[in-house]
């Protein structure tokens, strides 16, 4: 069989990286794929974005299975796109993956449905919204978000009124995310613990994977910005076998549940965002695909045919084959480029990378990297996952950060405390 792996990221990279493992894959395709990617098969000169030409090439080159990494081909219908043509894809719908190309309509699924979330409250314009602020009904810090896509940088925390004030004018007047800001979510700020809970579903059953736990601000102590994930290791030191079992029966399964019963059947990967409060687990947020970085250290432990898992899911008996696990940690830290998430500069030369992939036992994931006259250059905000897999996490880290100290390129920014529990 053939597979096509939509999109260029560190996530698609892993991806095909465990899918070229595959007994039942004869070429691995990536469109349009990254350096990285260029040793598993072949990448394919066309943008995530352009559906009809990603069908074309399936359909022409007799794609098997096409496996759709990123949420914005997904939002805009490639699902759809390909089913009408008979092409064989896995992720959600277009109706379906509005749980993440619309914030508000995640939050009002979660509210008709009482999945237990962060209150809120959605402003239509500016001027909304900073009655909104005033109104007292939230008290700071609070979270303004962009309702559409945003690369994962849409949600800014607001410790006080200034603060939210800013962003509502970044987000609804100045449009720093596009589009995405002509409406906003204005929710109370929960504490706690953060984790990433992911399953694969068939629309009614579901397969869940590793535990994994993310890093998203971009400076240690979880200082500064979000960012679309500088980090994350396996398992999740704070999800409990009770817990998990919690998370499942409260909110993966009624999530499944009720978009089917909306006529929004979801099959493909969902990734909910959880905040692991006094008053139980919360859903942040919803997306549509497998996480990034989270993917990185969850293919690092998986020991089945993903390929094997998705053709049975597409089936809609996702349950056919039991999913094999190390029993082993793994965890991947991200080496961005400075200034990154606001303003970075591209194409500095990356020294290091031959040095680093003669390590045993490290993997490195291209994820913004250009390859040119036998040099490796940046061409993004985060441009490697470094990771490794170990009978501890501590050995994993070590490992890592090891392998990092051989790596250089100008501006290069990483965080040094992923793994640590707080």
């Amino acid at each position: 069989m053939k597979v096509l792996v939509v999109g260029s990221g560190g996530r698609e990279h892993a991806l095909a990286w465990k899918i070229a493992q595959s007994p039942l894959v004869e070429k691995v395709f990536c469109a349009p794929g990254n350096p990285g990617t260029l040793g598993l098969g072949e990448n394919v000169p066309v943008a995530d974005s352009d559906l009809k030409a990603l069908a074309d090439f399936a359909a022409g080159a007799e794609i098997g299975l096409t496996l759709v990494g990123p949420e914005l081909p997904l939002t805009l219908g490639i699902v759809d796109e390909f089913e009408k043509r008979g092409l064989r894809i896995f992720g959600p719908t277009k109706k379906a993956a509005e749980l993440e190309g619309s914030k508000i309509f995640a939050k009002q699924f979660m509210e008709r449905h009482r999945i237990p979330t962060a209150r809120f409250k959605v402003a239509e314009s500016a001027p909304q919204a900073l009655r909104i602020l005033k109104s007292g009904e939230f008290f700071f810090p609070l979270v303004v978000k962009a309702d559409g896509l945003a690369a994962g940088k849409g949600a800014i925390v607001c410790p006080g009124y200034r603060k939210a004030e800013e962003a509502v004018d970044l987000i609804m007047t100045k449009r720093q995310f596009g589009d995405a800001g002509k409406r906003i979510v204005i929710e109370e700020f929960l504490n706690g613990k953060e984790v990433s809970f992911i399953v694969i579903s068939d629309g009614a059953k579901i397969q869940p994977l590793v535990t994994t736990m993310d890093h998203k601000a971009v400076y240690d102590g979880d200082r500064g910005p979000n960012t679309g994930g500088m980090g994350a290791i396996s398992p999740s030191p704070f999800i409990t076998p009770q817990l998990f079992s919690e998370v499942v029966s409260t909110i993966v399964f009624p999530t499944i549940n009720r978009m089917r019963e909306e006529g929004r059947k979801y099959t493909g990967v969902l990734y909910v965002g959880l905040m692991l409060t006094e008053e139980g687990p919360k859903v942040l947020e919803y997306n549509c695909r497998f996480g990034d970085p989270e993917t990185q250290v969850q293919m690092l432990r998986l020991e089945s045919d993903l390929v094997d898992v998705l053709l049975n899911a597409l089936e809609g008996n996702v349950l056919k084959t039991e999913m094999r696990w190390k029993e082993k940690a793994s965890a991947c830290v991200v080496l961005a480029s400075g200034g990154y998430p606001l303003a970075y500069e591209k194409g500095k030369p990356i020294t290091g990378l031959k040095e680093v992939s003669a390590i045993p036992g490290i993997v490195v994931f291209h994820a913004g990297t250009k390859y040119e006259n036998g040099e490796y250059f940046t061409n993004g905000g985060r441009v490697l996952n470094v990771c490794a897999s170990a009978k501890t996490l501590g050995e994993a880290l070590e490992n890592i950060y090891s392998a990092i100290s051989a790596i250089s390129f100008d501006g290069m920014h990483f965080r040094r405390d992923i793994g640590t529990m707080k």
